[in-house]
């Protein structure tokens, strides 16, 4: 066998073996998914301690079993724009299988219990829910 022989068999060998990978890749259809994010603002946006305190909350809700995923934040340093929102406090993002999930979330006791020890720290609360498209 050649040298431009042998690269052309391996060449071919190595894209027959990916085709069936890509393949599942461009037909996998994502399962529906409900995302929960919420944007709080301090009552005291200064407070290192609220904040503190607030962050703990958020993160404690994580043992709660329907929420597939959480991502707690603040406001990140990014570019000043026309378009960007940065003035709350502190965000959350979850990830639920469905809406059932997300209601067993809302009246979870962890869930009543970060309400009842942190809703005095913030003055606004802002919740998004989405659903797949």
């Amino acid at each position: 066998m050649t040298k431009s022989t042998r690269r052309k068999f391996i060449a071919s060998a190595s894209l027959l073996t990916l085709a069936p990978a890509i393949e599942s890749l461009a037909m996998k259809k994502e399962k529906p998914v409900l995302v929960h994010h919420v944007f709080f603002w301090l009552k005291n946006p200064d407070s290192k301690e609220d904040l503190a305190k607030l962050i703990a909350g958020v993160k404690s809700l994580s043992k709660i079993e329907t929420i597939r995923k959480i991502h707690v934040g603040v406001p990140a340093s990014t570019e000043k724009r026309d378009v960007v929102d940065n003035s709350y406090s502190v965000s959350e993002l979850m990830f639920f299988d469905d809406t059932a999930g997300q209601k067993i979330y809302q009246d979870h006791p962890i869930h009543q219990k970060f309400i009842a020890d942190c809703s005095a720290l913030w003055e606004k609360v802002v919740v998004y829910d989405t659903m797949s498209a």
